[in-house]
């Protein structure tokens, strides 16, 4: 298989500003017909000339991308057309496939084309897809085909891989993880409180012990969205971390406060530091407009 990702269209060209062309006799009506075959014609040969046997389009809003003509001059030609491309596929298909986008005819040539062993449909519950494998230069790029019974099982399964795959995310911008169940915001949180009463005074000393108070949201909420009752959790993991437990957290399974590092329970650090910076930053903002 050799594919091409081309940008332009396949179909008869349109004039740059919005016209109509009124074609008064039939020698005229042959005449545009002739041309428009010419037209397609010519770039149908140019690409069957590069050895090009798949044409994947990009979606056009400017005219059809494709018309019936130039799908029947392709398929003479033995070229498979997968059409409506869209835009923001055009870089993960380049980077996976090994070939580069084509803008025009003229630009139409056999170094960017992508390689592959093979190109095939293949029919599911919902349709077909077109699956190619054994590409020649794979770049660094994964694809996830993921089924369900129904649209909110499939839907679900999504959001999962896609939480997956932020967590991944995290753990390579920043090598790092802390205990989960509350118990980073809960230590930040009397470390800050601490801060305030021994080392500032006045108005700074006000606004570090609300932002110390604002983190026990945190396990707060964890502690309510588990059924548990949110004061009494929250209470007994102050005490714990105070004592010195900075692993202390909610342990939603049992509703108790256990020990989480040992038991396993662990999230990216990035995930807390990004909350943190981005909702002091929002603080900011508003501070600016209205103190």
């Amino acid at each position: 298989v050799k594919v091409g990702l081309i940008q332009f269209q396949l179909s008869a060209p349109k004039t740059d500003m919005e016209q109509q062309v009124i074609v008064s006799d039939n020698a005229a009506i042959d005449r545009l017909a002739r041309e428009e075959k010419k037209y397609i014609l010519k770039m149908v040969k140019k690409i069957a000339k590069t050895g090009c046997n798949l044409v994947l389009i990009q979606k056009s809003i400017l005219r059809d991308a494709v018309n019936v003509l130039s799908l029947h001059y392709l398929a003479k030609k033995g070229i498979m057309v997968v059409t409506d491309i869209e835009r923001d596929e055009i870089e993960f298909i380049c980077k996976t496939l090994g070939c580069r986008p084509i803008a025009s005819i003229d630009a139409f040539d056999k170094e960017k084309l992508g390689e592959a062993a093979m190109a095939e449909e293949i029919f599911t519950s919902e349709g077909r897809v077109l699956q190619i494998t054994g590409v020649k230069n794979p770049g660094k790029t994964c694809t996830i085909f993921v089924r369900g019974s129904n649209k909110l099982v499939l839907e679900e399964a999504d959001r999962s891989i896609h939480d997956a795959l932020c967590v991944v995310r995290c753990l390579v911008k920043e090598k790092s993880m802390i205990a989960g169940g509350g118990a980073g915001e809960c230590e930040v949180s009397i470390r800050l409180r601490r801060y305030a009463d021994t080392q500032l005074g006045g108005l700074d000393s006000y606004c570090v012990k609300a932002f110390s108070e604002a983190l026990e949201v945190v396990p707060y909420t964890l502690a309510e969205n588990a059924g548990l009752h949110p004061i009494k959790m929250v209470t007994e993991l102050r005490k714990q971390h105070n004592d010195g437990k900075k692993f202390a957290g909610i342990n939603v399974k049992q509703g108790t406060i256990s020990n989480l590092w040992d038991e396993n329970v662990r999230q990216p650090l990035l995930v807390s530091t990004s909350a943190m910076s981005l909702a002091s930053e929002a603080v900011q903002m508003l501070l600016k407009i209205d103190d």
